[in-house]
């Protein structure tokens, strides 16, 4: 008797992503790219950008800047909603892939979870931001940019018409552009900065920084501080115009080669070769390692592997205050800079991912910390208590 064979069946793209231009992205890589915050899968997904999106490498240091080592146990316990927990509980409570501690320029601990490891490639996502931060203030001290206080249409003129038009680049860098984009991701209903997600990074139909060409002012250019993808995308944008190259060939020229990297990164693009730009608002990937080496550089005032890789000037501008942190909430990302979130009054700050993403600074102690995470899609908790582990392992002293 014939049997007879099902016939096979083709994923479905949810209603979100069948509204607007059809795309030439596979299907079924739309649908995983639409799933890839999902709590369930993200502790791999985090770690497999170069498998779901198109990316342009950002080279390596011939000569890798070596940081020391001093091993040290995690012997210290933090106080989080009226209970002690230990650095073992941490881990697992806040949903750690991977986690580096470095005091006074050596690594005390370097820990490695759910089979990533020293070769594993994490998405920065919103660290990105201080990374393109970085960028700006390299093109501010080659003349590239005469001043953060010129208005972004001087290299953008693409921009007339918009809401950015008499924007200054320095407003844009404190998230002070006051133009109307809010940062939510309401797919049910989605606005423009959901819309915009869908069309540039899931099915790569549109630039993610050209919504700047057409959107409209909320504020006052620099009265409000509202924190935008869109903003640093428009950054990313004027680093390209103003090097006359792409945004991974000028981090690997001014950043990523003198900063002694030992293994490439590379963004993520919003669309194919020829066509796509690096998401420089959330597109940055690289190892644990490497992410502490842009810490390092921060606390040591710009230097690294031997050289100053960014100004001075640049890091201490960058991370003054143009939105105090609330001296209420210390360890909790509420005061911002120039694209790095302020986490107290007494100079500790971060460069701060979605989902639990975080390069972390804290001067006075002379910590750097590391650490990347899965968080569930809106776990405030998780945030939470990563800000009252970061104060204690900053009061900490290794034995």
């Amino acid at each position: 008797m014939a049997v007879t064979q099902p016939a096979s069946a083709q994923q479905t793209l949810p209603p979100v992503l069948t509204d607007g231009p059809s795309s030439s992205v596979p299907t079924a890589i739309q649908i995983a790219r639409w799933h890839m915050l999902d709590g369930d899968i993200n502790a791999l997904t985090f770690r497999s950008m170069d498998r779901l999106f198109t990316t342009r490498t950002v080279a390596h240091a011939g000569t890798p800047w070596r940081l020391p080592r001093a091993d040290a146990p995690l012997d210290f316990t933090y106080n989080f909603g009226g209970k002690n927990y230990t650095s073992q509980d941490f881990l697992d409570r806040t949903y750690t892939n991977a986690l580096l501690v470095m005091k006074d320029g050596k690594i005390v601990s370097e820990i490695y979870r759910n089979n990533s490891d020293e070769n594993s490639r994490f998405i920065a996502w919103s660290m990105t931001k201080s990374i393109t931060s970085l960028l700006v203030g390299c093109a501010l001290a080659e003349g590239r940019i005469a001043s953060l206080d010129d208005d972004i249409i001087v290299y953008l003129p693409e921009l007339k018409g918009s809401g950015y038009a008499g924007v200054t680049i320095r407003q844009i860098l404190q998230m002070r552009s006051g133009v109307d984009y809010e940062e939510r991701y309401d797919f049910a209903n989605p606005g423009i900065a959901a819309r915009n997600h869908v069309d540039a990074l899931v099915k790569n139909v549109a630039r993610f920084a050209d919504a700047a060409r057409t959107i409209r002012r909320l504020h006052q250019p620099g009265s409000t501080f509202q924190y935008k993808t869109l903003d640093t995308a428009v950054l990313g944008w004027l680093i390209e115009r103003v090097s006359g190259t792409s945004v991974a060939a000028y981090t690997t020229q001014k950043l990523w080669e003198p900063l002694g990297a030992e293994q490439d990164g590379f963004y993520i693009m919003d669309g194919q070769p020829g066509v796509g730009r690096e998401f420089s608002g959330a597109g940055f990937n690289a190892t644990l390692r490497d992410f502490a080496r842009i810490g390092q550089m921060m606390l040591d005032g710009g230097r690294a592997n031997g050289r100053q890789v960014v100004p001075a000037d640049w890091v201490r501008t960058s991370t003054a205050p143009s939105t105090p942190a609330d001296p209420k909430a210390p360890g909790l990302p509420t005061g911002y800079g120039m694209q790095w979130w302020l986490l107290n009054d007494k100079g500790a700050y971060s460069a701060l991912g979605l989902q639990g993403q975080y390069i972390y600074v804290d001067p006075p102690s002379r910590t750097v910390v590391v650490k990347i995470s899965y968080f569930p899609p809106g776990d405030e908790t998780a945030t939470a208590e990563t800000g009252a582990f970061l104060q204690a392992v900053s009061a900490w002293t290794p034995r």
